[in-house]
């Protein structure tokens, strides 16, 4: 079958193992000093290791592969102990996996296991929470301050920027994941004002590669004063920084990075 599962960069990957402890389901093994897909029947691709890769080496593609065994990830998982239970039904719970989470506590309880509480913290212990339906509660403000557009420039999205685009020249460059300017109210006054914008989802896009070399090429073509990029708290989200990192590596420039996170709540944790 036809379905999404991740793929690693062996020559990006450094066999840092940062992305083994959010795969409990156990697809990720190091061999030979590199991360490895051992096998596609434990792989749910959902990605939830990409944000933990230091190096952008993971992505998630699409591509035959056996189907997902929630069964057989289970049997693995069981021999592991209840703290890599407990992460993995999390995971999937996060995610909105509601029938694979079914199935793995239907195999729990056939097994005679005890069923971990999944609700007794906030805390995430594995996985991305960037898929979990939840409703933002915020004070009723009544009708909202107009606030004027700081953009400067069109288009905005990676894919479509001309890397010789004589705007770049001199910039102070905000590259923002696509969420950010949605969680966050203060993100044209407090973010973009007087920068250049640079947008794409490191998850979604699956172009990782081809956002490198683009980055990659302005940063070879222009002086750029400055570099900000805005991401979400997310774990996957942490490959906008990874590709900006990438890019200024492959362009043979050195330059500090402002980060800037937010929370799905829409406050700044960092």
């Amino acid at each position: 079958m036809r379905r999404k599962i991740i793929q690693i960069d062996e020559e990006k990957c450094n066999g840092c193992g940062k992305c083994m402890p959010n795969c409990p389901e156990g697809a990720l093994q190091l061999i030979d000093g590199k991360a490895r897909l051992v096998s596609d029947l434990f792989c749910d691709g959902l990605g939830a290791c990409i944000g933990e890769c230091p190096l952008g080496a993971i992505t998630v593609i699409e591509r035959e592969a056996e189907p997902y065994d929630e069964r057989k990830v289970m049997d693995n998982i069981l021999r592991q102990g209840p703290a890599t239970i407990r992460a993995h039904l999390k995971h999937l719970k996060d995610h909105g996996e509601t029938k694979l989470l079914e199935t793995a506590i239907a195999f729990l309880q056939e097994k005679g296991c005890q069923i971990p509480s999944l609700d007794n913290t906030g805390e995430l212990h594995c996985g991305c929470p960037g898929s979990l339906a939840k409703r933002i509660q915020t004070p009723e403000t009544g009708k909202l301050e107009k606030v004027p557009s700081a953009l400067r420039q069109w288009p905005v999205q990676l894919k479509l920027l001309n890397p010789a685009a004589e705007y770049f020249e001199g910039a102070d460059l905000l590259i923002s994941a696509d969420c950010v300017a949605h969680a966050y109210g203060g993100f044209h006054r407090d973010f973009l004002d007087g920068k250049i914008l640079i947008v794409f989802c490191p998850k979604l896009d699956h172009a990782s590669d081809e956002y490198v070399e683009k980055l990659a090429e302005i940063f070879r073509l222009h002086d750029i004063r400055s570099v900000t990029v805005a991401r979400m708290e997310v774990p996957c989200c942490g490959g906008t920084t990874a590709i900006v990192k990438e890019a200024l590596k492959a362009a043979g420039k050195t330059m500090e990075i402002n980060v800037k996170i937010v929370g799905i709540d829409g406050l700044i944790k960092q």
